[in-house]
């Protein structure tokens, strides 16, 4: 079923493409490879889930996309800039910015605010900018009233958020998140997405999201699958997701209400093999009514 794309066009802003070309990477001379000639192209304002089990290069290519880690083999290219070029890597990492797993190991000051503003005061930001970033970013992500608050008092959703918004304080065009939502519980895990989705859909910002959780990809523009450092499977949310015994194959989950969808066309009940939410689902169930 074609996902409905609710993105406010106006807030749409001319933002960085991300360009990976033939990249493999290993982490040691002897070691097999970690990511085995990728190619891939994020366009930007586009929304991308990457999917795999453990081991499948998730997490590496992650961090090759802002220069955390640099090819051994091939380029990747934020907005032009080749990760490679050490003197442009600030300019990269501003561009493209990452959100990890655990906010805690973000997290470098003891008040909110003074959070957020740590990325913009490294950057030489005049005051009064930091001051209109800080509000602004906290706004953003819904936690304006806790700007004054200890981050150790926050729940992990909430800790996650101010870990977001000291990264939109730096004004990225991109935001990579490598499995944000993994050391949270389903409420914090709402929380995350719901304000990743609407840095997407309202502020024009790209997503690359690193997830576990097949629920959380539905949200995205387009679905990666990666499998033993390569790319195996790409396509839009309901593309990949009605391919149940394939995604089995590379032992992922599929959302629950598409693994009901594929249980009930096995006892031959008529129903599209690309629902991915629960309204779908009814809208479906009562048309055979």
């Amino acid at each position: 079923m074609t996902k409905k794309d609710n993105r406010v066009k106006g807030a749409v802003t001319i933002a960085a493409e991300i360009t990976v070309k033939n990249v493999c990477y290993q982490y040691s001379a002897d070691s097999n490879l970690a990511l085995d000639k990728i190619n891939l192209t994020i366009k930007p304002v586009e929304f991308v889930a990457i999917i795999g089990p453990n081991g499948s290069g998730k997490s590496t290519l992650a961090k090759l996309l802002n220069g955390i880690f640099v090819p051994t083999q091939g380029d990747v290219f934020v907005d032009g800039l080749n990760t490679k070029d050490k003197d442009k890597i600030w300019e990269i990492r501003r561009k493209a910015g990452m959100v990890f797993q655990n906010p805690d190991n973000q997290i470098v000051a003891t008040i909110v605010e003074e959070d957020v503003a740590f990325g913009p005061e490294n950057l030489g930001i005049p005051p009064e900018e930091i001051r209109k970033r800080i509000d602004e970013a906290l706004r953003t992500v819904e936690l304006a009233e806790f700007a004054n608050k200890a981050p150790h008092l926050l729940s992990g959703g909430q800790k996650q958020r101010v870990a977001i918004a000291g990264i939109l304080a730096m004004k990225p065009d991109c935001i990579i998140l490598d499995e944000p939502t993994a050391m949270l519980d389903p409420v914090g895990r709402r929380e995350v997405i719901s304000t990743v989705t609407k840095l997407n859909r309202q502020e024009g910002k790209t997503i690359i999201l690193i997830t576990h959780f097949m629920q959380e990809a539905v949200c995205a523009d387009r679905v990666i699958v990666m499998e033993k450092g390569k790319i195996v499977m790409e396509g839009k949310p309901n593309e990949i997701f009605s391919q149940v015994e394939e995604l089995k194959k590379y032992g992922l989950d599929v959302p629950q209400v598409t693994e009901l969808a594929y249980l009930l066309t096995k006892d031959n009940v008529p129903l599209p093999k690309d629902i991915l939410t629960v309204e779908e689902m009814v809208d479906c169930l009562c048309q055979l009514m």
